[in-house]
């Protein structure tokens, strides 16, 4: 009889990629409690205490290991319901778009459309990106006048379907709730590699909705 093979690299990449498992399977679940609620800001809530478990327990979770028992929270502004808009997709000509990321890496998106919306009594248009790779997802990474002094430099995400974020949307229109916006993982430890906010993507007013910069050292 031959001996159990034995090989501990590989049992530690598959709990590895369980535990990612497990964090997409409860983000994708409350994103979808999200777009079914009847009201947003408790909703809103809702994601905000799910993330926080999350980022407090979980294997996952992009808080340094030696940083979790003292966690507290993640820091939010207040939600305002003038944050939640509906956004008209308008197409544009479909071209590769490598953008920035962090630890200087860079990767290659296709941007194929705008989002534009009315937000803070002006109009404003975002660069859509969709990720070629398989099944894709659409991500939109966005900055503001916030960033960098009271939110994170390298911007925010709103949407990343990849990973679960989405707000919902129907026909060419998309729901962009700035209350939702979050901050990359990169923001918490810098071995997590995560595209960041491209230079065609910064709003021109202060976005003072969704994750903010506190004691939880973002």
């Amino acid at each position: 009889m031959l001996p159990e093979p034995v090989a501990v690299e590989s049992t530690s990449r598959v709990e590895e990629v369980l535990t990612l498992l497990d964090w997409k399977r409860r983000i994708f679940s409350v994103y979808r409690e999200v777009r079914i609620a009847p009201e947003p800001e408790a909703a809103w809530q809702r994601w905000r205490d799910v993330r926080d478990g999350l980022f407090r327990a979980h294997p996952q979770s992009p808080i340094p290991q030696e940083r979790r028992a003292s966690f507290k929270g993640l820091d939010y502004f207040p939600y305002g319901r003038e944050g939640r808009v509906l956004a008209e997709v308008v197409p544009v000509e479909a071209e590769p778009v490598s953008i920035g990321a962090s630890a200087g890496k860079e990767i290659v998106f296709e941007r194929f459309g705008q989002a534009r919306f009315e937000l803070l009594g002006r109009r404003h248009a975002l660069d859509l990106y969709w990720l070629d790779a398989y099944g894709g997802g659409l991500f939109l990474p966005f900055a503001d006048e916030t960033s960098g002094s009271e939110t994170y430099p390298a911007g925010r995400y709103l949407l990343d379907t990849v990973k679960g974020s989405d707000l919902g949307g129907a026909g060419d229109e998309l729901v962009l709730d700035f209350n939702f916006a979050y901050y990359p993982s990169c923001a918490y430890d810098l071995r997590w590699v995560c595209p960041l906010a491209p230079p065609a993507n910064r709003l021109a007013v202060p976005a003072r909705f969704g994750e903010r910069s506190s004691h939880h050292g973002a």
